[in-house]
Order: C-alpha cells, then sequence, then structure tokens
C-alpha cells in the first residue's frame, strides 16, 4: 500500500461514521415526519373519493402529516390534549388544491394552539358539481369514521371543531348529524346554495348539527345558500355583493367567484388581526343600513356575536337562539372590518330644497369624510 493511502481510507472511513450516526459518535439523527401535499386530480379525473387526511401541528406547522389508520395517528405529533380543527374545501372545478388552504392552515395554528387536519378530497369534487354532491353522503361517513379513531385515543366531541367552505359547509353538517349534534363547533364560509337551498335538515348545515354552528354568507344571490343555517348567520355587506368584487362578466373566473370567497378571506383575516369583525342582529339588510339595529339586546342581550375563534361567536346567553341574521359591512381589502357610527340630525323646520352636509370622524390613526344629502 503506498504512503499515506492508510491514513486517508482510515479518514474517510471515520467521515462516513460521522454522518451516519452524528457527531457524538452513538446518537442516529432525529427522524423527520414524512410530508404529504394535496393531491392534484386534473380535469377529467375526480370520479373516485381517494381521501386524505393530512395533520398539521404546531411543531410542524407546513409539513402535512398523512393520518389514516389509528397508529398512524398514534405515531404522529398529535396530541389528544388539544382541540382539533377539521378544514373541509368544497368543489374544485379543476382538479387543484385549493389556492387558500396553505394560509388558513398557517392562520389557525398561529391564532390557537390545536391540531390542524385538513381534509384532502380533491378527486371527488372535481370535474361536475352534481358528481361532487353525490360524493357528499360517501365522504361524510369517511369523516365519520376518521373522527371515531380520534375519539377512541381519547379526544372529546366538544373539542372538535369542523370549517366547511361552501360544499364542505353542507359536508360538515352530515358529519355533525351522525354525531347526534354532539360536536363542538361548525363553521360553514359560505355554504353552497345550489341543490341545497331545499333540502332537508338532515341533507344540509343546520343549527342541531353541532353544539355551537354559525355561517358567514358572502354570495346567496349565486353559489351560497340563501337561507340561515346555524345559530348565528354573519350576511355579510348584506350577504350578496361584496366590495371589491368584479361586477362585470369579463372579469372571468374573478367575477364567479371572488363574492363566494370572501368569506374564506374574512375568516382568515380574522385570525390574523384584532380588529373585530362585530355583527348585529336585524330584521333585514334595509333596516340595517337604515340605523334601526343599533346594539345586540334582543336577542343576544347585548352580547354582539364576532366572527373568528371566539367561544361561541362572543355570544354570552343559554340556550342559544337558532337562524339568527346578523349583519355588517366591510371594506374591500384585509383586514375588512370597519366602524358602524349612527349619525342623525333633528330640523327644527323641514328643508325647502335639498341639502348636503359633510361629517369628518377623526381617530387616533386615520381620518374619513362622508357627504350626507338630505331631500325635500
Amino acid at each position: 500500500m503506498p504512503p499515506g493511502l492508510w491514513q486517508r481510507c482510515f479518514w474517510w472511513w471515520g467521515l462516513l461514521f460521522w454522518l451516519s450516526f452524528g457527531s457524538s459518535g452513538n446518537v442516529p439523527p432525529t427522524t423527520q415526519p414524512k410530508c404529504t401535499d394535496f393531491q392534484n386530480a386534473g380535469l377529467l379525473r375526480g370520479t373516485n373519493l381517494k381521501v386524505q387526511f393530512l395533520l398539521f401541528t404546531p411543531s410542524v406547522p407546513s409539513c402535512g402529516q398523512l393520518v389514516e389508520e389509528s397508529s398512524d395517528i398514534r405515531n404522529s405529533e398529535f396530541n389528544v390534549s388539544l382541540g382539533t380543527k377539521l378544514i373541509i374545501h368544497g368543489f374544485r372545478a379543476l382538479g387543484t388544491k385549493p389556492s387558500w388552504i396553505d394560509k388558513f392552515i398557517r392562520a389557525l395554528l398561529q391564532a390557537t394552539d390545536a391540531n390542524v387536519i385538513a381534509v384532502d378530497w380533491v378527486y371527488g369534487s372535481t370535474g361536475n358539481y352534481l358528481f361532487a354532491v353525490e360524493n357528499v353522503v360517501k365522504l361524510s361517513l369517511e369523516i365519520s369514521r376518521f373522527l371515531s379513531k380520534l375519539l377512541d385515543l381519547g379526544v372529546s366531541e366538544s373539542s372538535i371543531h369542523i370549517i366547511g367552505v361552501s360544499l364542505g359547509a353542507h359536508v360538515g353538517g352530515m358529519v355533525g348529524h351522525f354525531y347526534k349534534g354532539q360536536l363542538g363547533r361548525i363553521t360553514g364560509l359560505d355554504p353552497a346554495g345550489p341543490e341545497y337551498t331545499r333540502a332537508s335538515l338532515e341533507e344540509r348545515l343546520d343549527a342541531g348539527d353541532a353544539l355551537f354552528v354559525e355561517a358567514i354568507h358572502t354570495d346567496t344571490d349565486y353559489l351560497g345558500i340563501r337561507i340561515p343555517v346555524g345559530h348565528v348567520d354573519y350576511f355579510v355587506n348584506g350577504g350578496q355583493d361584496q366590495p371589491g368584487c368584479p361586477t362585470f362578466l369579463h372579469a372571468g373566473y374573478s367575477y364567479l367567484i371572488c363574492d363566494h370567497m370572501r368569506a374564506v378571506h374574512l375568516y382568515i383575516s380574522a385570525l390574523e388581526n384584532s380588529c373585530p369583525l362585530m355583527a348585529f342582529p336585524c330584521a333585514s339588510y334595509k333596516a340595517f343600513l337604515a340605523g334601526d339595529c343599533l346594539d345586540c339586546f334582543n336577542p343576544f342581550l347585548l352580547s354582539c356575536p364576532s366572527i373568528g375563534l371566539v367561544e361561541l361567536g362572543g355570544v354570552k346567553i343559554e340556550p342559544l337562539p337558532k337562524e339568527v341574521k346578523v349583519y355588517l359591512l366591510t371594506t374591500s381589502r384585509a383586514p375588512y372590518c370597519v366602524h358602524h357610527s349612527l349619525v342623525e340630525f333633528h330640523l327644527k323646520e323641514k328643508r325647502k330644497k335639498d341639502t348636503s352636509i359633510e361629517v369628518t370622524f377623526l381617530s387616533s390613526n386615520i381620518t374619513s369624510s362622508v357627504t350626507i344629502t338630505m331631500y325635500t
């Protein structure tokens, strides 16, 4: 053997030993969880369900851990002592991962210490909307079976919070129905309207599906459901046209989906910001705009509900009333919140001509003005 060759071989062997077992020489590196992403079904392949349950935890917030069997859950980062939040997306026209899901998961994990499980049913929600509707019962049964595994591990029903988007809201309602309304909370983000406005209570989201059910309505004139479906139903900007969304057909896909998806972005913003999205019960949106509903005394005894994770939406009365319509205004972009103010003018005598009055609102960091016209 040439001089020095033996020494070089010994050095390489030592380096490989160090890389294999760590610098201490006897402790292998910690195994990182395997990360799994949403499936991509494509336009014509969305026929089978192929459900994935992806766990995200505070300790591994950007890594989806595939949990299917009880053994997967036990060997994952799932924490039985924490609450569990399930996110269920809706119809996926193009068979792709929801563009908002990563931001939603991050916002939830930053807002609360919980297990977050994203339900990936892209395959079963793709292509034809009516086929996706037909898959709702099968998906609900799959989710119910998964929840039973969590309950067997010691998770309480009341610690489970389902957040369903569009069609996913009715999936959440059906799952809650299977558990006889004993799940802790269901949040419907613009629950789907087509095929559901005249559906039975067993087929759609309703106030009997959980201990607390809330819904945020942003597109009741097109893709969202028109009727109240929870204990508290937020009709944002009246529940139809949202500020900042396109009003002309040439805007394409954004015109079709912007109002509908505003509920998702409002909820994410409520998780990320301290600015309250508070709402007021009222007989109608018109009465709300007229300033007829200034407090939440009836029926909430002054505990006004707000969008977000606060317990029971901030409502502090028992038993909870059902199907209460509440209204709020928002801006066109995050954080969306506005402060509702009532300005009244009392005139000593009737005006003989139209009169315009400019009112300026002053706060610590913003000044805004509005012109009010009183007509003869």
